[in-house]
């Protein structure tokens, strides 16, 4: 008896539909196989109607509606009809795990996890597939639509720079194809950093978080629960918030009378952090040799100590960084190891500037004045949306910079929110830096400063200009506690020398 096969129609659309299953949602490779196996469609209706292709694909199967049939196909075709079983059960499941991660997310009273895991485990074992396997792919439709829903709300906007951010991140999560993931590097993510570059206030920190909360969990069908909760999962911390002495306690932990003040144990983020986690070090570009080489030893080894203890610890969680800095400058000046620099980038991953992005396309400032609003009021809300985007188009030049990006463009909402119309203070501030920019010119000309007055006064030009310690620290090459030593030293001088006339 001739053994059943796909024919030439069936084997081009489950080929087609293997790479929709296995490919980035947010990539135009991906988007052009579907609208192939939906044409007529526009891309507009089908990114409203995500289930459309589902709901073609459903009769697609039913030849294989029995378990034998599928048994009866050569290893690659069973392969491909089984990435269309997957997807449709998939898309019957998105409901309840949606409703799922909402729960989780506001920490609510808890929610049926078993009963959705069941459902999944009946549908898949009834289409042939081994009950063993089930809770695994259960887990992986609990990933990827966190990693879906993540990467899709934290970054508003629809520019090509914010796409292609887009695509980074899930890539990130879950690599470009995802059969390589799906066979093996599920549970290997930890050993791949992540080094996010970009402007301060473009949001790096949402970023990470993205990633953060879509790592892969494990569902534990003894226990009728996931290994984890993926709100416990993310943790940051701003490096540059703390003094010398006290970033490794913060990083590492430390014991107690381990130095003055340890008055008692304490757990650092590194011992914090979960197996099915990942910590964010925001501001890698401030910190130490020293604690660079500690670091170091992290990543290679998996294990810290904590200050004043000799028992080693071990780490298993994700490692991403993110800094605003230069760091092809800092690694030349010897500021930043260049073996530390090849253990985090893994991936590099560039975060786009608010300018660059209205640059691409000037509906960006629209789609980000309506999340804005939505996350201060907590929901959307088009009127007041239309009044902050009236105000900002009205008192902001046209050409105006957004130095400080969304973070800037966030308060901003908020001040005409507040006042009605937006009088920037970054307006004055640039006055006032032209003038300073005059008067250091003037006092250049005339040999009137020493070296360290200069390097003063050009600092507080600088912050006037841009608004933070961090924007200063990148212009001037210096780190950025130091900056904020010109800074204040300057301001104090130069508030000493008014009130003495």
């Amino acid at each position: 008896m001739a053994k059943p096969h796909l024919n030439d129609d069936q084997r081009a659309f489950f080929t087609a539909l293997d790479r929709v299953v296995y490919g980035n949602p947010f990539s135009d490779e991906r988007a052009a196989v579907i609208q192939r196996l939906l044409p007529g469609e526009s891309t507009a209706h089908l990114m409203q109607d995500r289930e459309a292709l589902a709901r073609l694909v459903e009769p697609r199967l039913r030849p294989f509606a029995d378990p034998a049939a599928l048994r009866g196909l050569s290893a690659e075709e069973r392969r491909l009809v089984e990435s269309g079983l997957l997807y449709v059960c998939y898309h019957h499941h998105v409901p309840p795990i949606d409703a799922l991660i909402e729960h989780q997310a506001a920490q609510s009273a808890s929610h049926p996890v078993d009963d959705i895991a069941s459902s999944v485990q009946r549908e898949l074992v009834g289409r042939g597939f081994s009950e063993a396997d089930t809770p695994r792919y259960f887990a992986f439709f609990y990933q990827l639509r966190r990693a879906y829903r993540f990467i899709l709300r934290s970054l508003a906007g629809n520019c090509p720079s914010m796409h292609r951010l887009r695509c980074a991140l899930w890539n990130n999560v879950l690599t470009h194809d995802m059969r390589g993931f799906k066979a093996g590097l599920w549970n290997r993510m930890e050993d791949f950093s992540t080094l996010l570059l970009g402007d301060t206030g473009t949001g790096k920190g949402a970023a990470a978080a993205a990633i953060g909360r879509s790592q892969f969990i494990p569902y534990l069908p003894e226990k009728k629960r996931f290994a984890a909760n993926f709100t416990d999962g993310f943790i940051a911390i701003n490096l540059s918030q703390f003094p010398e002495t006290l970033i490794e306690s913060e990083l590492f932990g430390h014991k107690k009378g381990a130095f003055t003040g340890a008055i008692d144990n304490h757990d650092g983020v590194l011992q914090r952090c979960s197996t099915h986690g990942a910590l964010f070090l925001d501001e890698i570009g401030e910190v130490s040799i020293p604690v660079q080489i500690k670091l170091l030893h992290v990543l290679q080894d998996r294990q810290f100590t904590p200050v004043g203890s000799r028992e080693p610890k071990r780490f298993a969680g994700r490692v991403i960084a993110a800094t605003n800095r230069p760091l092809d400058a800092l690694r030349q000046q010897g500021r930043f190891r260049e073996d530390f620099y090849y253990r985090l980038c893994s991936d590099v991953i560039h975060v786009p500037t608010l300018r660059e992005r209205l640059d691409e396309s000037p509906r960006e400032l629209e789609e980000l004045v309506r999340l804005l609003v939505t996350r201060i009021v907590g929901t959307e809300n088009a009127e007041l949306t239309a009044r902050a985007l009236e105000a900002i188009t009205r008192d902001a030049p046209r050409d105006y910079r957004w130095p400080g990006n969304v973070r800037e463009l966030e308060q901003a909402v908020r001040r005409v929110l507040l006042t009605g119309r937006y009088a920037r203070d970054h307006g004055n501030a640039s006055d006032r830096g032209t003038r300073g920019a005059d008067r250091l010119a003037a006092l250049l000309e005339a040999g009137q400063l020493s070296a360290q007055e200069l390097l003063g006064h050009y600092c507080a030009l600088l912050y006037r200009r841009f608004g933070s310690y961090a924007a200063v620290a990148d212009r001037t090459g210096l780190d950025r506690r130091t900056a904020r030593k010109y800074v204040v030293e300057y301001d104090a001088k130069a508030r000493a020398g008014a009130a003495d006339a």
